[in-house]
C-alpha cells in the first residue's frame, strides 16, 4: 500500500497533468480507429511513447506468429498486415519490483448514422464534465489513464523499479488477436492490468463469444410468382428465430452456473448485420446474417459452435426451401473462451488496497456478459489479469461518453497501483 505521503505526491502530479491528459484523450478520440483503420492512431501512439523515452516496438499482426496458436480467432474481413500493435517498454535498471503489463485497445466499433449523435462522433466534444465520442468510453479513456498514470510518476520524480510494458492493441472488438499477438511475440509480466471502463469495479468474470455468418442462397423470381421461388431473407429470419429459442434454452441451463447463475440471461445472442436481396420486386436469392452468441466459462468454444450447428440443422426441417438447401455457416471472428479471475492474487490485493485509498470504499466487482482481453493472460499464460477502469456511458451506442472526473481518479489509482506493485525509485537527475 502506498503511504499517504506518496499518494498525496501522486495526486498532485495527476492534477497538474490533468489538462494535458484530457487533451491527449481528445486526440485519441479524433482518430476514427475502426477495424482495419487503426494504423494512423497507432503510428501517433508510437511517436508519443518514443518521445517520452520508452523503447517502442511497432509491429503488425502478420509479423506475429499467430497462425499456429490454438486460441487465435479467424480474421476473415481484415488484412492482418494492416493491423498495427504498439508496445512501449520502460526497462528498469537492476529491477527490484514486480513487472507489469498495462494494456488497452484502441479499435472502435462503427459509429452509425452521424445525424443520430448529439455531437459529431469523432469531435471529442466536452460538455458538463463529460467527453463525447466514439471510443471515448470504450476504451480510449482507459488508455489515457494508463499512459498518464506513468506520467504522474515521472512528474513526481519517480520511475517504476520493474519493467512495465504499455500496450495498445487492435481487434479487441472482433477477435482479441491483438492482445494475443503481443503474447505470441514474447511479452510477459508478473501481472496485467487492462483499464476497460468498468466504473471502478474489478471484473471477476466474463462470458465468452463466438461470431458466425449464416449464408442462405435461393431462387429469385418475379414477386408476382413468389410462390414458385424462394425468399432467402425469410428463410434467414426463420433461422434467427430458431437461434433465439436455442439461446433461451441455454439461459435456462445457465441458472445452475456457479458464477453466472445469479445473472439474468447471461448468454446473449445478437443478429448484428443483415444483407440480402437485389430488387424490391424480386424474391431475394441471397441473405447473409452476421451473428454473435455468448458462452459461459467452462463451456468449450467447440461445444458452443456445435450447438449453433445443431440448432440450424434442426430448424431447416421447418422451412420448405431450407429443408433441401443447406445454409452455409462461416466462423469469422471471436472464438473466445469465458474467464473467471481466481480470487486472492497479490495483484488483486494491491489493487483493492489502492482502490480503498483513492475511493474510500471496498473495491466492488462485476460479472460481465461481454468479452475482454483478460482471458488471454489469465487462462493461457498464468498471469493475474485485472480488468479495472474508469466510468462512462454508451459503449457501442450513440452519444458514447466518458466521465472526466472518473478519469482523474482512475489515473491516480493506476499510478498508485504501479507504485506499489512495481516499486518506485527517485529519478536520478543527470549531472
Amino acid at each position: 500500500m502506498p503511504d499517504p505521503t506518496l499518494l498525496a505526491r501522486l495526486r498532485q502530479a495527476v492534477d497538474a497533468n490533468f489538462d494535458a491528459e484530457i487533451g491527449f484523450l481528445q486526440e485519441l478520440v479524433r482518430f476514427p480507429s475502426l477495424r482495419g483503420q487503426e494504423a494512423p492512431l497507432q503510428d501517433w501512439m508510437a511517436r508519443q511513447m518514443a518521445q517520452r523515452g520508452y523503447s517502442v516496438d511497432r509491429f503488425t499482426m502478420a509479423e506475429s506468429p499467430l497462425a499456429d496458436h490454438a486460441k487465435a480467432s479467424p480474421m476473415v474481413d481484415v488484412d492482418p498486415a494492416g493491423s498495427v500493435q504498439v508496445v512501449a517498454t520502460h526497462r528498469a535498471k537492476d529491477p527490484t519490483g514486480r513487472s507489469l503489463i498495462l494494456q488497452g485497445h484502441i479499435d472502435v466499433v462503427p459509429e452509425g448514422p452521424h445525424e443520430m449523435w448529439t455531437y459529431p462522433p469523432y469531435s471529442a466534444t466536452i460538455r458538463d464534465g463529460w467527453m463525447y465520442g466514439r471510443g471515448a468510453h470504450d476504451m480510449k479513456s482507459g488508455v489515457a489513464c494508463m499512459v498518464w498514470a506513468l506520467e504522474a510518476l515521472r512528474s513526481a520524480g519517480l520511475e517504476p523499479a520493474a519493467d512495465v510494458h504499455v500496450q495498445t492493441v487492435t481487434e479487441e472488438e472482433s477477435t482479441g488477436n491483438g492482445a494475443l499477438s503481443t503474447l505470441a511475440r514474447g511479452y510477459r509480466a508478473e501481472a496485467c492490468l487492462i483499464p476497460e471502463p468498468t466504473g471502478h469495479t474489478l471484473t471477476r468474470a466474463h462470458t465468452g463469444a463466438v461470431w458466425f455468418r449464416i449464408r442462405v442462397r435461393g431462387v429469385p423470381v418475379h414477386v408476382m410468382h413468389a410462390q414458385t421461388g424462394s425468399n432467402a431473407i425469410l428463410s434467414a429470419l426463420h433461422l434467427i428465430q430458431a437461434l433465439q429459442v436455442h439461446t433461451k434454452a441455454l439461459n435456462q441451463a445457465a441458472k445452475d452456473h456457479p458464477v453466472f447463475g445469479v445473472i439474468p440471461d447471461p448468454i446473449k445472442f445478437n443478429p448484428g448485420i443483415i444483407r440480402g436481396g437485389d430488387w424490391a420486386s424480386s424474391t431475394p436469392a441471397w441473405c447473409d446474417v452476421d451473428c454473435r452468441i455468448g458462452l459461459l466459462p467452462g463451456t468449450e468454444v467447440s461445444e458452443a459452435m456445435a450447438g449453433v450447428e445443431r440448432c440450424i440443422a434442426e430448424a431447416r426441417a421447418g422451412d420448405a426451401f431450407l429443408a433441401n438447401n443447406q445454409p452455409e455457416i462461416t466462423w469469422h471472428g471471436f472464438k473466445a473462451d469465458g474467464f473467471v479471475l481466481p480470487e486472492g492474487s497479490d495483484a488483486e490485493k494491491v489493487l483493492a488496497s489502492v482502490h480503498g485509498q483513492v475511493f474510500d470504499e471496498e473495491m466492488p466487482e462485476r460479472r460481465s456478459t461481454a468479452v475482454n482481453d483478460t482471458r488471454f493472460y489469465g487462462l493461457y499464460y498464468d498471469m493475474p489479469a485485472l480488468c479495472y477502469g474508469p466510468s462512462g456511458e454508451g459503449a457501442h451506442a450513440f452519444d458514447e461518453r466518458t466521465n472526466l472526473e472518473s478519469i482523474r481518479q482512475t489515473t491516480l489509482a493506476i499510478a498508485a497501483f504501479v507504485a506499489d506493485w512495481c516499486g518506485v525509485r527517485e529519478i536520478q537527475k543527470k549531472a
